[in-house]
């Protein structure tokens, strides 16, 4: 305690340089604190949206069936393995699908479109369908009608009672035919499945295909995406050989490059805030150093040890980063605290931007512990870093020519 004792008194006998010196690491940690929280939220925020728009943060396929996407590769639906799934710790659902391509034609307008076979309640639980209909009703379990995106309702020139006819081919090559009312047309914010989707309940489609009690995919949604690589290892231990288990990242690895160059290029500019503080602390230190060699050379001459006094200094150092940190947290976590309560919402050209694309336009910020204790731990090092002068200095002491000095 003698050492703390000696450190935080030196520190605040010239009160303006320790303020200075405070309020220099304060500010960075204060900026970098909002960058930062503001930058992984906005990203959170987009996961969560992208995820919960088609993917889910999990999915369950027959073995091989992502490279192919055949019907060929599906597994047997059962009631054991969809319980199986659910007692996954932090999985809040799951939902089941049957998912092939075909031609869609309504007079001579012919497309290809994508046909997902719906559980319509647990769908409407991960991707909030119901909410997208724009026009008809919401699908039932036993209905023999279709929802439609409103891209291809407009390309085929369809409307809600309209007759949608169906072509593909089915499981192991069984043809797969079919006519079906448009029961709804929904609007997707990706232009991708907005262009080109169509939604059938599970059992129809499973019938249409010729695939009963078959799916393509089951998707799960978690409690905590944090969770996500312990869920996938207790699956794929669980299901054992036929199954393959991907995770989002695996699944959208756009949306991953994206998020890792961003939160890069933010780590770039906290990269460069930092060392433009730690030059300005530096020289703070360089000049704190030469005005007390004669201090120095004193007391190494009445017996202090170079190795206790080094230890002294080193000590006032990291006493003004911790310092430096504790304020910049005490005025930023408020700050960010509201922010995340309070979502910064978009709008303009901006909010259409990110609508277009299923996200929703706002920057919410995140509290992750991890965001701060990070800042600490960066303090730290540059403090211990530019401790080495003064240290080195206190270590190549002459005591004679510092005391004249």
């Amino acid at each position: 305690m003698i050492f703390f004792k000696l450190a935080w008194r030196n520190i605040w006998r010239n009160k303006r340089r320790t303020f200075i010196t405070i309020g220099s690491i304060f500010f960075a940690v204060f900026f970098a604190c909002i960058m930062r929280s503001i930058q992984l939220g906005a990203w959170s925020n987009m996961v969560d949206n992208v995820v919960r728009f088609y993917t889910g943060y999990v999915q369950v396929h027959g073995d091989g069936y992502w490279d192919e996407r055949t019907l060929n590769k599906s597994f047997e639906e059962s009631d054991s393995l969809l319980n199986l799934i659910a007692q996954i710790p932090n999985t809040q659902g799951v939902v089941p699908r049957l998912e092939s391509f075909a031609l869609a034609s309504n007079g001579d307008q012919t497309k290809g479109v994508l046909v997902v076979g719906i559980s319509p309640e647990r769908e409407n639980f991960l991707t909030n369908v119901k909410d997208k209909i724009i026009d008809g009703e919401y699908l039932e379990e036993k209905d023999k009608q279709v929802l439609v995106s409103s891209g291809l309702a407009e390309y085929l020139k369809l409307k809600v009672n309209d007759t949608l006819v169906i072509i593909s081919q089915g499981y192991h090559g069984v043809n797969a035919a079919g006519k079906y009312p448009v029961k709804g047309i929904m609007k997707f914010g990706s232009p991708e499945l907005n262009a080109g989707t169509i939604f059938l309940p599970l059992l129809e489609a499973q019938w249409f295909y010729g695939a009963e009690e078959r799916l393509t995919s089951i998707a799960l949604i978690l409690d905590d995406p944090d969770d996500v690589s312990e869920v996938v290892e207790q699956l794929k231990l669980k299901l054992g050989d036929g199954f393959e288990v991907m995770d989002w990242k695996q699944m959208v690895p756009e949306l991953v490059q994206a998020m890792e160059f961003d939160l890069a290029g933010g780590i770039l500019m906290l990269t460069m805030l930092y060392s433009i503080i730690s030059f300005g602390i530096f020289g703070t230190i360089l000049m704190m150093t030469a005005e007390r060699k004669y201090e120095f050379g004193v007391m190494v001459a009445v017996g202090m040890r170079k190795t206790k006094l080094m230890f002294v200094m080193w000590l006032e150092i990291i006493i003004l980063g911790l310092l430096g940190v504790l304020a910049g947290f005490l005025v930023s976590f408020p700050l960010i605290y509201y922010f995340h309560v309070n979502p910064i919402v978009m709008t303009g050209q901006m909010a259409e931007a990110y609508e277009s694309f299923g996200v929703e336009p706002i920057l919410a910020a995140s509290v992750e512990i991890g965001l701060f204790f990070s800042q600490i731990v960066v303090v730290f090092l540059v403090t211990t870093l530019i401790s080495i002068y003064p240290l080195w200095v206190i270590g190549r002491l002459k005591i004679v020519q510092a005391m004249r000095d």
